[in-house]
């Protein structure tokens, strides 16, 4: 592990004052957070274990662009690891009390170190190592802070662009959030000084026999913007969840030729071809204010009901508090001592909700179904499901009213899959007519996670 990152890249800007959103100060920076392989093992997270990284392909960063205006400061930072805790943020938020509201986000890259401590080198062993986790937060503090030291008046623009060539959805029914949406800061002179761009895919295109730290495509399609546009990128991970990935989706050279899963080729090449489609939003993008600030967070609590999960509590691999479950997702008593499996246990996360003038950015703690996104639970549910006449929860968009709306999972916690309880199918007979089960549920913390979280962030803008 090195002693301390390498250094910070600056972005600084110098404007004249703007006159469409007066006192909106806008900073960008990104701190490498690349751990150092040669000090000691490093596993990589995000499909099997024991997967020891041999070489570090490309860097991994934590990118923030820092909000101000009316005193009120708030950060979005977004992290290249499969997954952070909610303890790492609040350890993070310690850190910098000056600040009105820290969001914490990961893009879930499935190529980077073990941050959760599920990937370790067999069943029992964590895959953290605790030295880096606090040079971990210490990055994303740095880049906040330089973020925050780069602030300099500036005006926005926002524009969005379908993708569904560049999504697969790996579970029925098979809905698309395709949507990806760019923010562009501009000085008054209309010179980009900062992006942000949000895309709902999981970053594994390089699949799981790859032994090479890399950012997974979404270091190609920041390098991409970047030379662009010749200022400063954010990429946020948003709705991952149902399964939308980058694997299995048709990808061509050039020249024509199909590119395989597993390779640099595909994942440079998926990489250009997303930051292409965030160039095409970036065209169409209008104004937009994005003042005043607001934002609003609840802690809550969901019951575990996964027994991996459990048993990954009494080995001591899964590093977090455990609560008595009382059957209110607001209230549960901390679990001291030694943990009783006999009795239903939760975790504590969080969930938020930020409102950026006309844009609505919900912050959801994990990988959440397009179907509870976009409002498209399926009705009627498929007779082979666990809970066919689980009420359908409330949708995420459907709850912002904004002209502008957005998404960014895994925000400041990461609880797995958050799942519509009535499309919950792990007992025969299996929905669709298949032979088993498909593939969510053993990720996910159980049945009620969805309902649960849904109500609560519908609260939470209630409140």
């Amino acid at each position: 592990m090195k002693k301390q990152f390498v250094a910070i890249a600056v972005f600084a800007f110098i404007l004249p004052s703007v006159h469409a959103q007066p006192n909106l100060c806008v900073g960008f920076a990104e701190t490498n957070i690349t751990p150092d392989i040669k000090a000691k093992p490093v596993w990589l997270a995000g499909f099997g274990k024991n997967r020891k990284a041999t070489r570090v392909h490309d860097a991994l960063f934590a990118r923030a662009i820092v909000l101000e205006h009316d005193r009120k400061k708030i950060a979005i930072v977004s992290v290249d690891v499969v997954g952070l805790f909610n303890d790492v943020v609040q350890n993070v938020r310690k850190k910098l009390p000056g600040f009105t509201y820290i969001l914490v986000s990961s893009t879930h890259n499935h190529e980077g170190p073990d941050t959760m401590g599920l990937w370790g080198p067999d069943l029992i062993t964590s895959g953290i190592d605790p030295a880096y986790m606090k040079q971990l937060e210490l990055g994303i503090a740095a880049a906040i802070l330089q973020a925050d030291k780069n602030k300099a008046p500036a005006l926005a623009r926002i524009g969005t662009a379908k993708g569904p060539e560049l999504l697969h959805d790996g579970r029925e029914p098979f809905i698309k959030h395709d949507e990806l949406v760019a923010l562009r800061f501009e000085n008054q002179a209309k010179k980009a000084v900062g992006i942000v761009v949000q895309w709902n895919c999981h970053p594994e295109t390089l699949s799981s026999k790859n032994t090479e730290i890399s950012a997974d495509f979404v270091g190609y399609t920041v390098s991409y913007l970047k030379k662009k546009y010749r200022c400063p990128v954010v990429y946020l991970t948003g709705t991952v969840g149902g399964l939308m990935t980058s694997l299995r989706v048709e990808v061509k050279d050039e020249q024509g030729t199909p590119l395989a899963d597993g390779t640099f080729a595909k994942t440079r090449r998926y990489g250009l071809l997303l930051g292409k489609l965030a160039e095409s939003a970036l065209e169409g993008a209008k104004p937009v204010k994005l003042t005043p600030l607001a934002f609003r967070a609840r802690r809550f609590f969901v019951p575990i009901d996964n027994q991996f999960y459990l048993l990954g509590y009494s080995l001591g691999i899964l590093k977090r508090d455990a609560y008595l479950w009382t059957g209110d997702p607001l209230k549960a008593e901390l679990v001291k001592g030694k943990l009783n499996l006999k009795k239903r246990l939760a975790i504590a996360s969080e969930v938020g909700w930020l409102k950026l003038g006309d844009l609505e950015i919900a912050a959801i703690p994990g990988e959440i179904y397009p179907e509870l996104v976009l409002g498209k639970v399926q009705n009627p549910p498929d007779p082979g499901a666990d809970f066919p006449n689980a009420p359908i929860e409330p949708g995420i968009y459907a709850q912002l009213k904004s002209k502008h709306r957005m998404i960014v999972g895994l925000a400041n916690d990461e609880i797995g899959y958050i799942l519509p309880k009535r499309q919950w199918d792990m007992e025969a007979p299996f929905c669709y007519g298949r032979k088993r089960a498909q593939y969510g549920e053993e990720n996910s913390l159980g049945p009620d996670t969805g309902p649960i979280l849904c109500d609560v962030f519908r609260g939470l803008l209630k409140r």
